[in-house]
């Protein structure tokens, strides 16, 4: 059963690459577009809008594979400063700060620095 379920591993690391990178992107689009309805708006070239950015850059690079492992590399270390200036502050415990998100980001974009692309993706390894 486990050879079996290990031939898919490239798909599966695809769908996860695919999938985080639509949710980070949709993150980005928030920030700068408003897209999905967001009552936040960041003032232009404030850190805010910057993240938005890189989330949107990063986010579309990701999900189709493009400079998988810089792009990630860049959207976790975004990640962690995220966590680190807006969330832990507020209290240490993620649930209770809202940083889960944060966290789930950091830590797979990290595992894509050092994984690749997976399957279906525009560079491959």
């Amino acid at each position: 059963m486990s050879d079996r379920l290990s031939a898919y591993a490239p798909q599966a690391l695809a769908v996860l690459r695919i999938m985080t990178a639509l949710l980070f992107l949709a993150h980005g689009t928030q920030k700068l577009l408003g897209f999905p309805a967001a009552e936040f708006a960041p003032p232009t070239f404030s850190i805010f809008w910057i993240s938005g950015l890189i989330e949107i850059i990063t986010g579309a690079l990701i999900a189709i594979g493009f400079f998988t492992r810089p792009a990630a590399f860049l959207a976790s270390g975004t990640m962690a400063v995220a966590y680190w200036m807006a969330h832990a502050p507020a209290n240490f415990f993620p649930a209770n700060n809202g940083g889960d998100a944060a966290i789930l980001f950091c830590f797979v974009f990290l595992y894509l620095i050092f994984a690749g692309p997976g399957a279906w993706s525009v560079n491959k390894k």
